[in-house]
């Protein structure tokens, strides 16, 4: 492991200066990815910012019913907190389909939206991989890539983005926090990942120095319903082949609202913005959710290996619409 600094930050500024300070440096919260790569050599910080004591490790609810998740929240904490698992089940259930108990109990909110891909090939320092080194080429095209993605990815690049609790923040319209030298400014979720072109090692849209300090959960809406559903390899700690987050609100059998989110099968997030538009003002019948989801993952371009994901997909989605558009239980 390369030689590096460590500090501890003890305020949001201290942060900030700290990193600017510190050309190569990065924030550590959890580090249950970061340190990781380091391992590997793929990340080689020359100093880390430990931001983990910051005083972010709350969630706060506004006068409208908006909440405020601080970005050292645990995922283990936010998935248990009374008032996401009762207005915002689909990031509870994201939450908890998500790694083992023991690493929900240290990853952190921020961390877990600045986690980077789980590809074999972005791993391996002696792989070529465009995320990890610009130019040398993406192995996994032509290589082993039944993971990567059908949807969102370039000729530089076909890596998944690994978070599942980002595809239910996704769906639930909820915005970024950022803080930096030039001050606070929010970004949604659903635009914060960015999409590979020709620039794959940008991960996001996070500026030089910026950090993540809240996630901010709209208020949440009576008759909205939510959910997670996530297809892997094994039933516990693995990545998801594919998997969706819905929210929905059916009245008189008319979908009032919809909004629907992949995960597992692009570079980011995948807003299934298609889909929403075409369900939304339209009746909650198998065959207009069939409809809805074909029509968004029209656009998929499978590689040789991983075309199966556009059906798991699918099926995913529209068992989850079913299920939420059914009778709602007795209050």
């Amino acid at each position: 492991m390369k030689p590096f600094t460590y500090l501890r930050a003890r305020t949001v500024e201290e942060a900030l200066a700290a990193h600017a300070e510190r050309p190569g440096s990065s924030y550590l919260g959890g580090g249950t990815n970061l340190v990781d790569l380091m391992k590997l050599g793929v990340s080689r910080p020359t100093a880390l910012i430990d931001v983990s004591a910051l005083p972010l490790d709350t969630v706060e609810e506004s006068p409208d019913g908006s909440l405020r998740v601080g970005a050292t929240v645990r995922n283990s904490d936010l998935a248990a907190h009374p008032l996401v698992r009762d207005r915002h089940p689909v990031l509870s259930e994201a939450l908890l389909a998500g790694a083992s108990g023991q690493l929900r109990n240290v990853a952190t909110t921020g961390g877990n939206l600045l986690q980077r891909t789980r590809c074999t090939y972005f791993q391996d320092p002696d792989k070529p991989c465009n995320k990890r080194e610009p130019g040398t080429g993406c192995a996994a095209r032509d290589g082993v890539h039944r993971d990567h993605a059908v949807l969102g990815h370039s000729a530089h690049c076909i890596a998944t983005h690994p978070s599942d609790m980002a595809v239910a923040l996704a769906a639930l319209d909820a915005q970024v926090e950022l803080s930096g030298a030039d001050g606070r400014r929010t970004v949604p979720v659903a635009d914060f990942h960015r999409l590979p072109g020709d620039r794959p090692d940008l991960d996001t849209e996070l500026r030089p120095g910026e950090l993540i300090t809240a996630v901010l959960l709209p208020p949440h809406a009576a008759g909205r319903r939510s959910a997670y559903r996530k297809a892997r390899d094994r039933a516990s700690y693995a990545f998801a082949l594919a998997s969706v987050a819905v929210v929905v609100d059916v009245e008189d059998s008319v979908v009032r609202h919809a909004r629907i989110a992949f995960g597992g099968i692009a570079p980011r997030p995948w807003r299934a913005l298609r889909a929403e538009r075409a369900l939304e003002g339209g009746p909650s019948t198998d065959a207009a959710f069939t409809a809805a989801v074909d029509a968004e993952l029209s656009a998929a371009e499978p590689l040789r290996d991983n075309k199966y994901k556009v059906r798991l997909a699918h099926n995913l989605a529209c068992d989850v619409l079913r299920r939420l558009a059914g009778p709602q239980p007795p209050a």
